[in-house]
Formats: structure tokens, sequence, C-alpha cells
């Protein structure tokens, strides 16, 4: 009787251990510079918040956050970059706020987790959710060409990339596009390039098309 009261017991104690809830929380909102222009001459405010799970500091983020699922949410990251140059008599680190990527937050696992947008640009590309999806506009290694990308969380390749034309180059963030606009049944995602048409598209599970009222976008050539 005493050895199978035993396994009983031990798998009882270990119930807890497996079931262990973690403790996702923001700090305080921080109001803090973002130096913008070629020249970083231009100052922009930017709020960050400090990023806890059970308790201790994982990212600083910006911007609203997005529920993706009951368990999951996504978030932009913010960091602080030195500026000191190797010359400069001031050795004491002169911290500048920059904006990053995105986060996925897992609420369960407490897994903080960097997504690697295709094309993403920090400074010129603002993102759209919806559900799983994101959208933005992305701009090319050299920054002369902008793309319309829609991509799903999960999936390694975009669902989308198209070419919508050489990208304008002006020195302030978000300036190449404003945020894509979604809606839903069917589910539509509209870009807007700085001085180009707006473009349409419709999502379809894991592709995406024009729609049919839409202009065609340049080719991709690449």
């Amino acid at each position: 009787m005493r050895r199978a009261i035993l396994p009983l017991l031990l798998l009882l104690l270990a119930v807890p251990a497996f079931a262990k809830t973690h403790n996702v929380a923001f700090g305080k909102p921080l109001n803090v510079k973002l130096f913008v222009g070629p020249a970083e001459d231009q100052v922009q405010p930017m709020t960050v918040r400090g990023l806890y799970v059970d308790g201790k500091l994982k990212e600083f983020t910006t911007g609203e956050t997005h529920d993706v699922t009951e368990q999951s949410f996504v978030v932009r990251r913010a960091f602080r970059v030195n500026d000191v140059l190797p010359e400069d008599e001031k050795k004491v680190p002169n911290w500048k706020w920059q904006r990053g990527g995105w986060l996925l937050v897992d609420k369960a696992s407490g897994r903080v987790a960097r997504l690697d947008l295709p094309d993403f640009d920090p400074y010129y590309s603002t993102t759209s959710w919806f559900r799983d999806y994101a959208a933005y506009c992305g701009l090319s290694g050299d920054a002369e060409k902008v793309y319309a990308v829609v991509v799903q969380l999960g999936q390694k390749k975009p669902l989308m990339r198209k070419l919508l034309g050489a990208a304008k180059g002006d020195p302030l963030p978000d300036s190449e596009c404003a945020p894509p606009k979604w809606q839903r049944a069917p589910v539509r995602v509209t870009f807007e390039p700085a001085g180009k048409a707006q473009v349409t598209f419709a999502v379809k599970g894991r592709w995406v098309e024009l729609a049919p009222e839409s202009e065609t976008p340049e080719p991709d050539n690449e």
C-alpha cells in the first residue's frame, strides 16, 4: 500500500511546479526624448515603459500593445545606445533612446521573443496589427525602395512583399508611409505610401492578392 501511495504523493507535489504562472507587467511610463533628423538635432517626445516578467526587467517598450490571443501580445521595443565617441573627453556613457522592432510576449510561459519582420525599418516603418497579421511599409537594404509587406506570426516568409516604388527619403521618421488600414469581412489592408496612390490587398488565409478596385503596384524586379 505504501508503495502505491508514494508515487501519488510525488506526482501531487510536482503539479504546482509544472502549473507555475508568470507575472507579466509594465512599469511606470517614462517621458524621454527621441532625437531625429540627419544630424539628430530635432527632438520628438517618446514614452517608454519597462517590461517585467516575475519582477525582472526584460525589455523597454514604447507605444500600445496589441493582444494577439488571450495569452500573447505584441509590443514595440525601445532601447538606449551610448553616443560617446572614442575621442570624447567625457567617458561617462551618454545614453540616447531609439525605437526598435517588435516583441512577442507569451503571458503563460513568460517568454519574450524579438520578432524578425522582413524589410522592417525601425526609423520609417509604421506597423498596423490585426489578429495575428502585421502590415507595414518596409524598406530595401539600401533604403531606396519601399515595399508593402504583410506577415503572419508563425510563418517564416511574408505573406506578401510588393514593390510600391522609390523611397521618398524624408529625414523625419514614419514619413515613407501612413499606418496601413485594416478592414474585416472580407479581410483587406490598404497601404498609403507618401506621394503615391493608395493600394488595397485582400488577405485570404495564408496568401494575399491585389483587390480588384486597386491600381496595380510597380512590379517587384528583385
